[in-house]
């Protein structure tokens, strides 16, 4: 399959088409903010070379937000397109307004700063980062369809909703005539409780596409860290004591995972997107970062790959076990 085959879904009910994986950019928020206890700073330049070979290898948007950083994040996203060649309306920008003790008035305040740190390249989608604003959910999205009218945004999503916050916010929205194109949570072998939570039904009976995040488990379902476990004494603090704990439970899932990548000339990583990207059809898109370019070029290469129904089975049994 080559580059150009790579087929889209629309994102919601939205006009966007989108690739089933995304570059997250959480990793480029220069060691600032809560990442630096997660994630290494990455210099600029790598910034731009991740964000240049994931999109010449078939993805087309890009995941960033405001908290990321600091506005880091967005400032070095908005720097690898201009790089990578890239004009306004060529990827598809997904950003988001933290909400953490703030009310719904300050979002267009939020929303004119991210502007202005992607700028040129204007942002297309607009999340809620957590239901955790003192302002309601009615509020909230009455505010983002005002943003929607006013052209500063293009679309709406939330993050972190719970089934029922989300079908509140699909219900406002609609009386604005706009749609609810995502949740984005936290969603992979590891963590699949939207699957029992109502979260992911009700996506689909509403037309909302999940977005996962952490869909490789902050590297645990790589099997990289399985091969050399040595790698943990190089990683901040958090990340270290979190991955220490997920080695030995994933050792038989890894096992699996990498017999299946044998079978398809893949890495697990690859197997491991290409079941969280397809096992409930297209509902579900991820958007897992990258640090080096082999990462990237990996990530988007595991939308190449076609799992039969029997290996994305075998999987999911053995991630339920866990």
């Amino acid at each position: 399959m080559t580059m150009q085959e790579i087929e889209k879904r629309r994102l919601g009910k939205t006009d966007f088409e989108i690739t089933p994986i995304g570059l997250g950019a959480m990793e480029f928020s220069g060691g600032k903010g809560f990442t630096k206890y997660v994630l290494a700073a990455v210099p600029p330049a790598t910034q731009d070379e991740v964000i240049k070979v994931a999109l010449d290898s078939g993805m087309n948007w890009i995941d960033t937000a405001e908290m990321y950083g600091f506005g880091e994040s967005e400032r070095a996203v908005a720097n690898g397109l201009k790089a990578a060649g890239k004009s306004p309306g060529d990827v598809l920008i997904t950003t988001k307004w933290f909400p953490m003790l703030a009310r719904a008035k300050s979002m267009r305040k939020s929303a004119k700063k991210s502007t202005q740190k992607l700028a040129p390249y204007p942002i297309d989608l607009y999340l809620v980062h957590r239901p955790s604003s003192v302002s309601s959910i009615k509020t909230q999205m009455n505010e983002m369809a005002g943003l929607v009218d006013s052209g500063m945004i293009r679309a709406v999503g939330i993050s972190n909703f719970s089934m029922n916050q989300m079908i509140e916010a699909h219900e406002v929205l609609a009386e604005h005539g706009i749609p609810l194109a995502t949740n984005q949570v936290h969603f992979s072998l590891l963590k699949r409780n939207i699957e029992t939570n109502g979260v992911l039904d009700t996506a689909k009976d509403l037309g909302v596409t999940i977005t996962a995040y952490t869909p490789l488990g902050m590297g645990a379902l790589t099997g990289h860290f399985h091969r050399n476990p040595e790698l943990l004494e190089v990683m901040p603090r958090f990340r270290r004591s979190r991955l220490r704990g997920r080695l030995k439970k994933t050792k038989s899932l890894i096992e699996t995972l990498e017999s299946i990548a044998l079978e398809h000339e893949a890495t697990v990583a690859q197997i491991t997107l290409s079941w969280t990207t397809n096992y409930h059809g297209e509902t579900v898109v991820a958007i897992p970062g990258a640090t080096k370019t082999y990462q990237a070029e990996q990530n988007a290469g595991a939308m190449r790959i076609v799992l039969s129904s029997e290996q994305m089975e075998s999987i999911s049994a053995q991630s339920l076990e866990l």
